[in-house]
């Protein structure tokens, strides 16, 4: 005879073990530009449980002694890149190295570590030896641990949130396009890049397999490759067309549309509201909507005083909000942060915001009568797939 004594026993078994089959997971760098993606990436993931680092607990043994012994994985970000001294970044990422090293043996800890290396590992600079020599530095110490490595050798990455003059050409591209400045190619070679998008989906795969154990050294293919030339040119369509008219470039090549993401995440949030051209005669008025190069999903909305919509942010998709009739409130907010940007819009001077990815968004009714939104997204709804994760601003 089955009863409610079985059935919550059934449950809480069930839960048990789905809590120790989590994948618990720490990423030394997380406040960086890949680490933060990452992070944000494996929130988004069933049975992944994320253990949150600081910077700082580099520099607390306690604290590194402590995060490294919650952790099944550790993925190693924490590196630094560019300094004027190159001694300083080979001194630094090794001296990172050790002291995850040190923490693993004092705590008698054996996490899979996934070390994030780059191809300059094949090139004669300090950065590229400090990748190559951490990475042997850990495979030894992995070996010795009877614990599991992946060394992941990483091309160019590029992506939103990255830093000018630090994290890529595309970031500084951006940021110099977005904000009057006059971008300079010195030397137009070749890059093989991938975006960050598809780079924590490489992370994502190998901690999944991380279970298996072993030493692997992984080098991730890149996932495109163009001209610096080629890809300034695509980033000054952008500002001539989307940031100073409001066009929608044309998104259909996967590239562009990554590039286009990156690039909107570089304009500042004054911007918008982005007013519309209004005219009026003695017949009513005319505005128009939108110009765009590429396909989407066209929709509109009624919205009651009081009600808000939204709150949820996509990872990929470009997303205009036009307000044509009543009152709003539109807010964002950047996930893994605590800011909140509003604008408000008006019917009377209809104007569009668009929604950056990875950020939360909402709009609210704010007037007495009904609101009126256009919404235009550049791919249909699709259920199977629908890149939409439900967070409140």
């Amino acid at each position: 005879m089955f009863n409610d004594a079985d059935f919550f026993k059934e449950q809480f078994l069930e839960v048990t073990l789905y809590i120790q089959h989590m994948i618990k997971v720490g990423i030394t760098g997380q406040p960086g530009f890949m680490g933060s993606h990452l992070f944000n990436f494996l929130g988004t993931k069933q049975g992944i449980e994320r253990i949150p680092f600081k910077d700082e607990f580099f520099d607390d043994p306690k604290l590194l002694n402590d995060f490294v012994n919650k952790c099944n994985v550790i993925v190693h970000l924490a590196a630094m890149n560019r300094h004027k001294d190159p001694q300083v970044i080979y001194d630094t990422n090794i001296a990172l190295v050790k002291k995850l090293i040190t923490a693993c043996g004092e705590t008698n800890s054996r996490p899979h570590i996934i070390f994030s290396s780059s191809t300059q590992e094949e090139r004669d600079n300090l950065y590229g030896k400090s990748k190559l020599d951490g990475r042997k530095l850990l495979e030894d110490f992995t070996a010795k641990n009877n614990s599991g490595f992946t060394g992941m050798v990483i091309p160019n990455v590029f992506g939103p949130f990255g830093r000018p003059y630090y994290n890529s050409v595309v970031a500084t591209f951006c940021h110099q396009l977005s904000h009057g400045e006059i971008p300079e190619i010195h030397v137009d070679g070749n890059l093989k890049l991938i975006y960050i998008n598809e780079l924590v989906e490489e992370f994502y795969q190998q901690i999944l397999k991380s279970g298996m154990g072993g030493i692997v050294r992984y080098p991730v293919p890149h996932t495109s490759e163009r001209k610096v030339s080629e890809i300034l040119a695509i980033l000054t369509n952008f500002k001539e067309d989307y940031l100073e008219k409001g066009i929608i470039p044309n998104l259909d090549d996967p590239f562009k549309l990554s590039l286009f993401n990156t690039y909107r995440c570089y304009i500042d949030y004054d911007h918008y509201p982005f007013k519309y051209v209004k005219h009026t005669d003695d017949r009513g008025s005319f505005v128009e909507i939108m110009r765009a190069n590429t396909s989407g999903q066209f929709s509109y909305s009624t919205t009651k005083p009081g009600i808000t919509r939204g709150n949820h942010y996509h990872t990929r998709k470009a997303e205009r909000f036009a307000v044509i009739s009543g009152k709003a409130r539109i807010q964002l907010r950047k996930i893994g942060t605590s800011d909140i940007i509003e604008y408000i819009l008006d019917g009377e001077n209809p104007s569009f915001v668009d929604m950056p990815i990875w950020f939360t968004h909402n709009i609210t009714n704010i007037g007495k009568d009904e609101l009126i939104t256009l919404f235009w997204i550049n791919e249909p709804y699709n259920q199977e797939d629908p890149d939409t994760f439900f967070e409140n601003v």
